[in-house]
């Protein structure tokens, strides 16, 4: 039996697998459960799995994360004696991660610039940009009522996402946008993601924007 509760998955290894009499599990049940234990933990833990890539982190490159600071430099390369080439002053701004080295991390942001980024910068909280005004409805159907509108520029939570459309999350305003219309997400992710606790996102376009210092 698998019940489900909030995040968490409760099940019964004695409704999955028969035991002997005496309570012993014979060789052949053993395997199973192994099996059976790995299956789920995949399912469950795909972030601990995941750390087996072949990066200074251990995780897949590319991947996303965000900014988690209010003011961060992206410089030229991967230490603090190569030039700063940009300014970054929005907490929670989503960055894709496209290379590592020991510390640091190349990063590309949602206008196409690309710097490198002390790893303490970094947060493994997941947010979305969203570059047009977009709706956010109830239930991932075009024909849903709109929940709230995200002006462009925006920054929100992401939840989760399935069949094309992404639950996002800002202001206390849950609501689904279709993926092709945010930026923030990779392909694995359409499926199930599960959100960090805490949301510093807004629904509107905070100011300042990014700036260039060269």
């Amino acid at each position: 039996m698998i019940a489900w509760h909030g995040r968490r998955v409760f099940f019964l290894i004695s409704d999955l697998l028969p035991i002997h009499p005496d309570g012993r599990m014979s060789v052949s049940m053993k395997r199973m459960l192994a099996l059976l234990l790995t299956g789920v933990l995949t399912a469950l833990c795909p972030a601990v799995l995941a750390q087996d890539a072949d990066t200074p982190s251990g995780y897949p490159v590319p991947r996303f994360v965000s900014l988690k600071v209010s003011v961060a430099y992206g410089r030229e390369g991967p230490s603090q004696d190569h030039r700063i080439i940009w300014r970054y002053v929005r907490e929670g701004l989503p960055l894709r991660v496209t290379a590592e080295a020991p510390g640091w991390r190349r990063v590309e942001d949602p206008g196409g610039e690309v710097t490198w980024m002390h790893q303490s910068l970094l947060s493994g909280r997941r947010t979305v940009y969203i570059p047009e005004e977009a709706e956010l409805r109830i239930r991932p159907d075009a024909d849903a009522n709109i929940e709230a509108i995200a002006e462009a520029g925006a920054i929100l939570d992401l939840e989760r996402c399935a069949d094309g459309w992404c639950r996002l999350q800002a202001q206390g305003h849950h609501g689904w946008v279709r993926a092709n219309a945010i930026w923030g997400i990779l392909p694995s992710d359409l499926g199930t993601y599960g959100a960090a606790p805490h949301s510093l996102a807004a629904l509107s376009d905070p100011s300042p924007h990014d700036t260039a210092d060269r």
